[in-house]
């Protein structure tokens, strides 16, 4: 059965940060995933998941500024030398944490900037972080975006971060599958995820519309958990969803689902 890690980001957001930790534990999770660890001490977060025995499974490299709505620096051009800074802070986080695994969120494309420019510049920056993860043992992922939520996301479908990956000529580079951001921008969940399984290596669940919980939308959860499982799916899933009645209180989706 699937491995399910708590995103503490968009659940228990009604307690610090600090303490979700906690919460996510006390509901079962063995896993947890959030955007940024950036804000906190390492040491904090490192007692946290050691004194709960709780796995790190996922945070993604500094992305810029957030509150001002970036969403990642990697296709920005004029961005390159703070966007190496950031691999170097997040490989510190990964190696004081544990993490093996850290996305990269490659930001909104610029306007006003040749897109050819804009390709070479994710290119070059992905093979960069690539290469510098490599040497401390951990992997670099992509994800894509749909540009409903994130309108003019540079990268948004499938295909697109194969051809990255393959760009890049890095062995260390692998997709983040995001089923609520492709179910909106592709459909074909089940084909698209055995078709390209091998490079597939986290995925984070939401169902749509509205990004709930599973069993809230249109996604047949019980038929993807089912196939995940008979194609030897062995990463995590991280719940990235927005609970609709409370994240305690929605959690029975799991036991629906025949989730423990």
């Amino acid at each position: 059965m699937p491995k399910l890690a708590a995103n503490l980001t968009m659940l228990f957001n009604e307690v610090p940060f600090m303490e979700r930790f906690d919460a996510a534990a006390r509901a079962g999770f063995q896993g947890v995933e959030f955007l940024f660890p950036y804000a906190f001490h390492a040491d904090q977060i490192a007692d946290r998941l050691n004194y709960l025995q709780l796995d790190l499974v996922l945070h993604n490299l500094p992305a810029g500024n957030w509150e001002a709505g970036e969403r990642g620096i990697a296709c920005l051009p004029d961005r390159v030398g703070e966007f190496q800074d950031g691999v170097g802070e997040a490989i510190r986080y990964a190696k004081a944490l544990g993490v093996k695994q850290l996305n990269c969120l490659v930001g909104i494309t610029p306007k006003g900037v040749d897109a050819e420019k804009v390709h070479a510049t994710v290119v070059s920056n992905l093979k960069f972080a690539a290469d510098e993860l490599k040497k401390v043992g951990v992997r670099l992922l992509i994800e894509q975006i749909n540009t409903f939520d994130i309108p003019g996301f540079y990268l948004s479908g499938t295909k697109q971060a194969m051809n990255l990956i393959k760009e890049t000529g890095s062995d260390n580079l692998f997709d983040q599958y995001d089923i609520y951001h492709m179910q909106r921008m592709e459909g074909e969940l089940a084909a698209t995820i055995k078709a390209n399984l091998p490079m597939i290596k986290h995925i984070q669940l939401a169902d749509n519309p509205g990004r709930f919980e599973p069993g809230t939308g249109e996604i047949n959860y019980r038929y993807i958990f089912k196939m995940l499982d008979e194609i030897g799916y062995d990463g995590w899933i991280g719940c990235e969803y927005k609970p609709k009645a409370g994240t305690v209180e929605g959690l029975h989706w799991r036991a629906d689902h025949q989730i423990k």
